[in-house]
């Protein structure tokens, strides 16, 4: 229904993008698409973020009760295993199985209910897993790790093309909450109207079903899963291909810059508070205390998806569209690396010895004179170390950054993965990547501690024997 048709994110492609272009066309008007996670999409309609959800979303009667739903593409639940597996009768057969679903989806809650009807008649339930994106469940199937996964047909009869075979569907029950794809947009009569008739303009001279044609996804050509059987070899040139790609490369560069960006507002926020802190008591440091132990306490992830999503129905001024993945990504990342290091700085400063500032003081220094020549310069060489690692641990977390479409590195990764299913090669590639960045500042660690090495007193008094 949608993915990304090569290596540039940019570059979408698929059923409902060509739905999107054929509105434009009938509008007169220019669309502007933004790709974010499937848990992300109705938070930003409701923020005023985007005006329309277009992304293989199920019509159901939930979701209409806080949106207006446009049905364009009929479509039918199925349930999918490895080829081979015996079709099956009902849900119930899966009883004491383990099948993969696309956390966000309403498959979830389908699965409950019937865990419920299994409980009552004292049959084992079926057990769920839950994974962010679509190509990630198929994944679990292929590997074995699940006996089947919850998806929609037209799902299926694109993704023959990539996985070669080596799925089949083993049932198609029917569920009138599983029958549409549907166009989301904010309740609004008069914008549901048009919606309404240029969905029915389209289907009436036949572009809905020419494009369901284009993409192997109509009704008409279901196509039988063949016993095709593909490699599972590492195939060392999609590797070296990835590795070398242009796509990974601003990925990786993305990555680094995020997390220098992130880490080094994080620095300037987090020495004035840490000297505040090594200060007397007073209502303001009982409240910067209180800013670290909530930042800290708080998942990074809880963090960056309040900032993108939540912020913006506080604050309308964050719906506009300066207001980028790539600053919702820096502030969030510097806020809450900003806690940590907080306490880095603040340790830092209080193993340097207070008697060192009344010393400086008795030579005529200003206590400004004597931080910036006695106390920070002693401070630095205490405070690198963990401030490095902190670095490289930022570095990592900037990963969590692809759920609000940051196309950083592992987003990149995603990306590929979920258009070609070759993920031991492409996860590889990214790990290249990593491994690199984290090599070079663990190496750059070693050097700037050797530099630093002369105030160590230990050493210093070692080499004066």
């Amino acid at each position: 229904m949608t993915f990304v048709n090569g290596a540039e994110a940019s570059s979408l492609a698929g059923y409902d993008i060509d739905v999107v272009h054929e509105l434009s066309r009938l509008w007169h008007a220019k669309a502007v698409i933004t790709t974010m996670e499937f848990e992300g999409m109705f938070p930003s309609l409701a923020a005023s973020r985007c005006d329309m959800v277009i992304s293989g979303v199920m019509r159901q009667a939930g979701r209409e009760k806080n949106y207006d739903a446009v049905p364009y593409l009929a479509s039918s639940m199925v349930i999918i295993a490895r080829s081979g597996t015996p079709p099956i009768t009902s849900l119930d057969a899966l009883s004491g199985k383990t099948i993969a679903v696309e956390a966000g989806t309403s498959y979830a809650a389908l699965v409950e209910k019937e865990n419920d009807r299994l409980r009552i008649a004292g049959r084992p339930p079926i057990l769920l897993q839950l994974y962010p994106t679509e190509d990630q469940v198929i994944q679990q199937v292929l590997i074995g790790r699940v006996d089947a996964l919850i998806s929609q047909d037209v799902e299926v009869y694109f993704r023959q093309k990539q996985l070669g075979g080596k799925v089949s569907i083993i049932l198609k029950p029917d569920n009138p909450d599983f029958r549409d794809f549907a166009i989301y947009i904010r309740k609004n009569a008069q914008e549901r109207a048009l919606l309404e008739q240029a969905i029915a303009e389209l289907t009436q001279n036949g572009t809905l079903e020419t494009l369901a044609k284009k993409w192997g996804i109509s009704g008409k050509q279901a196509q039988i899963f063949n016993d095709r059987s593909t490699s599972s070899v590492f195939n060392v040139a999609v590797f070296f291909s990835a590795l070398t790609s242009w796509a990974f490369v601003k990925g990786a560069a993305l990555t680094l810059i995020v997390a220098l960006a992130a880490h080094f507002t994080a620095i300037l926020i987090s020495i004035p508070i840490a000297l505040k802190l090594n200060g007397p008591r007073s209502p303001l440091r009982m409240l910067l205390s209180a800013y670290v132990a909530v930042f800290r306490g708080a998942p990074t992830l809880l963090q960056l998806l309040f900032i993108w999503n939540a912020l913006p129905q506080f604050l309308p001024i964050f719906r506009e569209s300066w207001f980028t993945p790539f600053l919702a990504t820096w502030l969030s990342l510097s806020i809450n690396e900003s806690a940590y290091q907080v306490e880095i700085n603040r340790a830092a400063l209080q193993a340097v010895d207070p008697g060192q500032l009344l010393a400086g003081n008795a030579l005529g220094m200003k206590t400004s004179q004597a931080y910036r020549h006695i106390i920070f310069p002693q401070a630095l060489r205490i405070a690198l170390p963990p401030t490095i690692n902190e670095f490289i641990s930022l570095l990592k977390t900037t990963s969590l950054a692809s759920v609000i479409s940051l196309q950083e590195l592992l987003a990149v990764t995603q990306i590929q993965v979920a258009r070609t299913f070759e993920f031991t090669e492409y996860y590889s590639a990214a790990l290249v990547y990593y491994l690199g960045m984290v090599f070079l500042f663990l190496f750059l660690q070693k050097r700037i501690e050797r530099r630093f090495a002369w105030a160590d007193r230990n050493k210093a008094t070692a080499n004066g024997h």
